[in-house]
């Protein structure tokens, strides 16, 4: 009976990890005391009862204590946040009042069937094991939520502070993509093949280079933007590419008036429209199509076609990894991307304006 102890806890290194403590509450005091208190005097008396009597006792506290860790894993791997605090601990006090009280009646039935140790059912006994489970059970559960919420805590904390680092690296590789000597090069290389031709043309190139560098220079401000304003934005960005790559790059923009007052993080649909820029091969004989719409149930879908390039490019690490870092900083849930052999696709969520 030792060995098959022994064995069980080899075998299941989790449960000896998670239950360690429950199993040093439970040997000092709880498998003596129900052990005397089903066994009587003579436990105290005869060293082959205690011995005999404690062994069988820890034996079926450990497959309860097994029972137990497999039916609270399942709970905490359903409702494992701590905003789902009650709907986890109710279902773990159903687990150990239902669970709990089996092992123990079966015990006593084992005791009763068997003649173990010159045992006779005893009602009040029974009563006061019960009890002392039930007391046993608040216990367990108080703490078990206890350590696991404040784990949960600690791991939330750190999360938050790098998601933070990542969110604010993310901005900060944002704004540089932008105003980096090449980025501004090729701006005013488009600007200076216009003001000797077209001077409208390049006033108004201006005029929009200007509101992209404003955006990006103001957008640290907050952490989340309207998708009004980001569509704003976006268009003024549009603007210097289709100034650039003339009819080798369209946007088309389908948006549901409602959700214009939605919100999103500041420069994620920059991001997107770069990387395709940046990805795929543009070309008056074959365009660039990038497509802006939203859906019916809140998300907002950026979509192109592919070409991709046949070299290498090179990655400044802004992307699909630092919208997805904004959007965990915010507790929301993850993009959907998708990809074909003809086209790449980004789901985000639209957050609902606060009232």
């Amino acid at each position: 009976m030792k060995s098959f102890i022994f064995s069980l806890f080899r075998h299941f290194p989790r449960l000896r990890k998670q239950s360690q403590w429950h199993f040093l509450l439970l040997f000092p005091w709880f498998i003596p005391l129900i052990s005397y208190w089903v066994v009587g005097d003579r436990y105290l008396t005869h060293l082959g009862t205690f011995l005999w009597a404690t062994l069988l006792n820890l034996t079926i506290g450990s497959l309860c204590l097994f029972t137990l860790d497999q039916l609270t894993q399942w709970v905490i791997q359903r409702y494992p946040n701590l905003g789902q605090t009650w709907q986890r601990v109710w279902r773990l006090l159903l687990v150990f009042v239902l669970v709990t009280p089996c092992f123990v009646l079966g015990g006593i039935f084992i005791y009763e069937t068997f003649h173990l140790f010159g045992y006779h059912h005893n009602p009040a006994a029974t009563g006061q094991i019960l009890l002392l489970n039930l007391a046993a059970n608040l216990v367990s559960v108080g703490i078990d939520e206890s350590v696991y919420s404040l784990n949960k805590w600690r791991e939330n904390t750190l999360e938050k502070e790098q998601l933070k680092k990542v969110n604010l690296q993310s901005q900060y590789e944002s704004l540089k993509s932008q105003v980096n000597p090449h980025f501004l090069f090729n701006s005013l290389n488009s600007l200076s093949s216009l003001i000797a031709d077209e001077p409208d043309r390049a006033e108004e190139f201006v005029d929009e280079m200007s509101k992209v560098y404003r955006y990006l220079l103001q957008t640290n401000e907050g952490e989340l933007t309207t998708l009004e304003t980001e569509m704003t934005f976006i268009q003024s960005y549009f603007h210097l590419l289709k100034t650039r790559y003339g009819a080798g790059i369209r946007l088309e923009i389908v948006i549901a008036e409602p959700f214009l007052a939605y919100q999103l993080p500041p420069l994620t649909l920059q991001m997107l429209v770069e990387n395709a820029v940046k990805h795929n091969v543009i070309h008056a004989s074959k365009p660039l199509l990038i497509e802006i719409k939203t859906t019916q149930v809140g998300r907002l879908v950026v979509r192109n076609n592919l070409q991709r390039k046949t070299g290498r490019v090179a990655s400044n690490q802004v992307g699909l990894s630092n919208i997805l870092a904004k959007y965990r900083l915010l507790a929301q849930s993850d993009p959907i991307v998708t990809s074909d052999s003809s086209h790449f696709t980004v789901a985000l969520p639209l957050m609902a304006p606060q009232p």
